[in-house]
């Protein structure tokens, strides 16, 4: 009896209770069903990510298995990448991806820093019009296609690095390792400086006003302060921005130079696993040219896995202090 006058109090407050009451009802579902199909809905979408994964991994390595019979380990270690002859060795793409991707890393990690701690509210009003045009302006430039920065690296970056080349008695390729990086430091700047200023951003007030009342200057704040309190969120930054760096095909294609021999140096041209993927796909007649590229895309997968496994140990070793 108590019920029923309950429910009827709880349709006269709110007649959309009771209309909801009347549909469980009639298709006679609990109150405990909704929360078992969320946890089961939730569980599925998990699982999707995990499967999608696998089978990606399962159709790369089933068009590369004739790579990998004919070539082995080899493929990893030789350093002849010649589809006339049928010769394929992955190394020259493995170090210019790897020299590419870190060299941009060590470029844009001071930028990006910088950036975050002047965004991050210690040295300009989080709410005034420039913070707000300087943020806008970071979002923008995460939203630019990378063909654009190719362009950009290709009129303007190109000529510039040419002419310090010639300064140094360097060849002057212009293309090549050096301003592939400059280039992909450009692109992953905004990916770091944004999660660096939003982790900065969640520093509380009262730890930096602590700081200040005690005689901190502003650098003493930030460096015995903000940095260790958003230390994990910055390198987690640095490695999304590294990974955008490692995979990025386009920009990199248009200024890295494309030649499949191993540099000699920073400022020799270059091919990383993804420019070479984009250069000669469309072009691999040969069935064992078509398993290696297929088999390129399989190592960058590893190597991409491999950094975010690492990132992520790293990340924990670091939450773990502060």
């Amino acid at each position: 009896m108590d019920t029923n006058n309950n429910q009827h109090k709880l349709c006269h407050i709110n007649p959309d209770w009771c209309w909801l009451s009347r549909v469980k009802r009639i298709f006679k579902i609990t109150d405990i069903m909704p929360d078992f199909l969320f946890r089961k809905i939730i569980l599925i979408s998990g699982l999707s990510i995990l499967i999608l994964t696998i089978m990606i991994l399962v159709s790369l390595v089933t068009n590369s298995m004739l790579s990998i019979k004919t070539f082995g380990f080899k493929f990893f270690t030789a350093r002849v990448w010649d589809p006339v002859f049928d010769q394929y060795g992955s190394f020259p793409f493995i170090a210019g991806t790897l020299l590419t991707s870190f060299l941009a890393l060590i470029i844009s990690v001071p930028f990006s820093l910088a950036i975050s701690l002047y965004l991050g509210g210690e040295f300009i009003k989080e709410k005034s019009f420039f913070a707000g045009f300087l943020k806008n302006s970071i979002d923008l430039l995460s939203g630019i296609p990378s063909v654009v920065y190719g362009f950009f690296g290709l009129f303007l970056i190109v000529p510039i690095v040419r002419y310090i080349q010639m300064k140094f008695g360097v060849e002057p390729y212009g293309v090549g390792i050096f301003t592939a990086s400059i280039v992909l430091a450009i692109m992953i700047i905004p990916f770091s400086a944004s999660l660096g200023r939003e982790v900065i951003e969640m520093v509380p007030a009262e730890i930096k006003e602590a700081g200040y009342s005690l005689g901190s200057t502003r650098f003493e704040v930030i460096r015995y302060i903000i940095l260790p309190y958003c230390k994990s969120g910055i390198i987690a930054g640095v490695l999304l921005a590294l990974g955008r760096a490692i995979g990025e095909t386009m920009a990199v294609t248009m200024v890295v130079g494309n030649s499949n021999i191993m540099p000699s140096n920073i400022f020799s041209p270059a091919n990383t696993m993804a420019s070479v993927i984009a250069n000669e796909f469309a072009e691999a007649i040969k069935e064992l040219h078509f398993s290696s590229l297929i088999e390129i895309g399989v190592v960058l997968f590893f190597v991409t896995t491999v950094i975010s496994i690492s990132g992520k140990i790293i990340i924990r070793k670091f939450a773990i202090r502060t």
